[in-house]
C-alpha cells in the first residue's frame, strides 16, 4: 500500500507555535518595511505638511477594516485566512476575486521590498552602487542584486516556522528602534517650523492631494501589513485572543512611528530644496540624504544598513504569508493539489513558496521602481479590503451559531463604515490607475474559469449570482473614477464634493447588496464540519506544545 498523499487540510500539518508577541512582531514587521524609508517623501511631495494627516487617515482606514478581519480570523484560524473568507460567505466567484486581489497585493510587496533596499544602496559613494538605479528604476545590475535578495527571503522561509519566528522577532526590534532613532535625531538636528507654513502653506495642493497621498504614496502599502498575522492564523496558539491584539497593536504602534518620521522629514528638509515647492523633491534615499545634509553621518550609515534589514524583514514575512495564501487558494479549489502540500517535518508549504518566488521575479522584471510598485500594490490592497466588511456581516447572517472569539457589538456599524472608507481610498487613487488595477483583477479570471466553468449549470449558477455584486462593484467604481472630478484624475463629469458623496453612497449600496447575496455554499458547509471536529484535536495539540513554545518564544524575544 502506497504512502498517503501529504496534502491535507491546512490546520492539520501547520504547527500552532506563534503567540501574541510573535504575531504582533509579524504584523509590525510587515507594516514597517520600505514604506517608512520612502513614504514620508512621497506623501510630502503630494500633500506637503498635510501629509501627517494622510498617515492618520490611512491608519483609521486600516484599523476599521482590520476590526472586520479580526472577527473573521478568530472564527476561522486557518492558514492563508485572508483568501478564504469571501469563499465561505459567497462561494467561488466572489471568493476567487477577493483571493486574487489579496494575493496580488501581498505577493507584489516582496519584490517591492527588495527594490527598496537596492534603491537605497544606490546612494552609496561607490561607482558600482550608483549604477544600480538610474533615478527612475533599477538597472540590470540593480535587478540582479534585488533577485539575490528575493532568493534570500525565501531561503529563510524554507526550513521551519520556528526559525522564521525567531529571526523575525529580532529583526522587528531593530526595525522599531531605527525609525525611532531616525525621527529623534532629525528633529534634534533641524527643526524649521517655517517649512510647515511657507512653500504653499499646510496643504499646498488642496485636500484632494492629501487623500491621494493615502492611496498612492505607500501609506496603504505600509498599513497593509496587518494582514500578516491573519494569514498565519493556522499557526497561532490561541487565535481568539492573540489575533485581534496583534492586529490592532501593530497598527497603533506603527501610526506613532510614522507620524514622528513624517514630522521629522518635513522639519528637516533644507529650505533651499523647497525653492520650487514640495513637489520638486527628488531624493534617492530621502532620510539618509537629510541625515547627510545635517552632518549626521552615523545616522546615514545606520539608515543604509536598515535599508537592507527593514525591507528584508518585511519581504521575509510576506514570503511566509503568501505561501499560506496560495495554500488557501488551492483548498478553495482554484489551484493544482501540489500547492496544498505541506512538508510534515517543517510545517512549510514548500511548493506554494516556490510559486510565489517565481511570481515575485515576474513583478521585479516588470516594475523596477519602488514608486510604481507602491501605487499598484496600494490599489490592489484596497480592492482586497472590500471583502472583509461584507463577509463578516454575511456570516453573522448565515452562521450565527459559529463560535466567535472576537465579536464586537458595534460591527453592524463598523462594517458599512469600513466599506465606505475602502471605496473612498480606491477613488482617491485617481484615474487611470484605478482602471489599470481593476483590469489587473480581470487577468486572473481565466484561472477561475478553468476550474469552475466545467461544472454543471445548476452547481455554477448560485456562485455566479452571489458574486455579481463584486463584479458590479469593480465595474461601477472604475466608471465613477473615469467620470470623477479632475482632482482625482477623472473627466470632470462629477462635480467636486459630490463625487465623494456618490462614492460613499455606492459603497453602502454594494455593501448591502453583497450581504444579501451571501448563501449557504459548500465551502461554508465544509468549514463548519472542520470547526466541529477541531476543538478536541486543537486542545490536545495546545496542551502538548504550550510549554516548549513558551520557552522558544521567550528566547526569541530576548535574542
Amino acid at each position: 500500500m502506497s504512502a498517503p498523499e501529504p496534502t491535507t487540510r491546512s490546520d492539520q500539518n501547520y504547527r500552532r507555535s506563534l503567540g501574541t508577541i510573535s504575531l504582533t512582531a509579524v504584523g509590525l514587521g510587515s507594516i514597517i518595511g520600505s514604506g517608512w524609508l520612502f513614504g514620508a517623501e512621497r506623501a510630502a511631495k503630494l500633500a506637503g505638511p498635510a501629509a501627517t494627516l494622510a498617515w492618520v487617515i490611512g491608519a483609521a482606514v486600516a484599523l476599521v477594516i482590520a476590526l472586520t478581519y479580526s472577527e473573521l480570523g478568530s472564527m476561522f484560524p486557518k492558514a492563508g485566512g485572508m483568501v478564504r473568507y469571501g469563499q465561505y460567505s459567497h462561494g467561488s466567484l466572489a471568493g476567487y476575486l477577493a483571493a486574487w486581489a489579496n494575493w496580488i497585493a501581498i505577493v507584489s510587496v516582496i519584490p517591492g521590498e527588495a527594490t527598496a533596499s537596492v534603491q537605497y544602496m544606490s546612494s552609496w559613494h561607490f561607482g558600482w552602487a550608483k549604477g544600480l538605479y538610474d533615478g527612475t528604476e533599477l538597472t540590470v545590475s540593480g535587478v540582479a542584486l534585488a533577485s539575490v535578495l528575493l532568493i534570500g527571503y525565501f531561503v529563510l522561509n524554507w526550513f521551519a516556522i520556528s526559525l522564521f519566528a525567531k529571526t523575525n522577532t529580532a529583526i522587528t526590534v531593530f526595525k522599531v528602534v531605527v525609525p525611532t532613532i531616525t525621527a529623534g535625531a532629525l528633529l534634534l538636528s533641524h527643526f524649521d517650523t517655517h517649512n510647515l507654513q511657507d512653500h504653499g502653506g499646510f496643504a499646498p495642493n488642496g485636500w484632494s492631494a492629501v487623500f491621494t497621498a493615502v492611496a498612492t504614496s505607500g501609506i496603504v502599502w505600509a498599513y497593509n501589513g496587518f494582514q500578516s498575522p491573519l494569514n498565519l492564523a493556522g499557526e497561532a496558539r490561541n487565535p481568539g485572543k492573540s489575533l485581534p491584539k496583534a492586529v490592532i497593536s501593530s497598527i497603533l504602534i506603527a501610526l506613532v512611528i510614522y507620524i514622528a518620521l513624517q514630522l521629522a522629514f518635513l522639519l528637516a528638509v533644507p529650505s533651499g530644496d523647497l525653492a520650487n515647492g514640495w513637489g520638486s523633491l527628488s531624493y534617492k534615499s530621502p532620510l539618509a540624504d537629510l541625515a547627510l545634509a545635517w552632518g549626521l553621518n552615523w545616522l546615514a550609515m545606520l539608515l543604509y544598513a536598515d535599508a537592507f534589514i527593514s525591507p528584508s524583514g518585511t519581504g521575509m514575512i510576506y514570503a511566509a504569508t503568501t505561501s499560506r495564501m496560495i495554500h488557501g487558494v488551492q483548498e478553495n479549489g482554484h489551484l493544482p493539489s501540489i500547492f496544498g502540500r505541506i512538508d510534515r517535518k517543517t510545517g512549510i508549504p514548500r511548493p506554494a513558496l516556490l510559486l510565489n518566488l517565481v511570481i515575485a521575479f515576474l513583478f521585479l522584471a516588470v516594475f523596477r521602481g519602488w514608486g510604481s510598485l507602491a501605487s499598484i500594490v496600494s490599489v490592489a490592497t484596497v480592492i482586497s479590503y472590500i471583502t472583509g466588511p461584507v463577509a463578516v456581516m454575511s456570516l453573522r447572517r448565515l452562521a450565527p451559531d459559529l463560535p466567535r472569539p472576537v465579536k464586537l457589538r458595534a460591527m453592524p456599524v463598523i462594517a458599512p463604515v469600513a466599506m465606505v472608507f475602502g471605496s473612498l481610498v480606491l477613488y482617491w487613487a485617481k484615474w487611470p490607475l484605478t482602471g489599470k488595477v481593476i483590469l489587473l483583477m480581470a487577468v486572473g479570471l481565466p484561472i477561475w474559469a478553468w476550474y469552475e466553468l466545467r461544472k454543471p449549470w445548476a452547481v455554477l449558477k448560485p456562485h455566479l449570482l452571489a458574486g455579481c455584486w463584486m463584479v458590479g462593484y469593480l465595474l461601477v467604481m472604475s466608471a465613477v473614477s473615469w467620470a470623477g472630478s479632475a482632482d482625482f484624475g477623472g473627466h470632470g463629469y462629477l462635480p467636486e464634493g459630490w463625487d465623494l458623496l456618490i462614492v460613499a453612497a455606492l459603497g453602502l449600496a454594494f455593501y448591502y447588496w453583497g450581504v444579501r447575496s451571501s448563501w449557504q455554499n459548500p465551502s461554508l458547509a465544509q468549514v463548519r464540519e472542520e470547526l466541529a471536529a477541531a476543538p478536541e484535536a486543537f486542545e490536545a495539540s495546545e496542551a502538548s506544545e504550550a510549554a516548549p513554545v513558551k520557552s522558544d518564544e521567550a528566547k526569541s524575544a530576548v535574542g
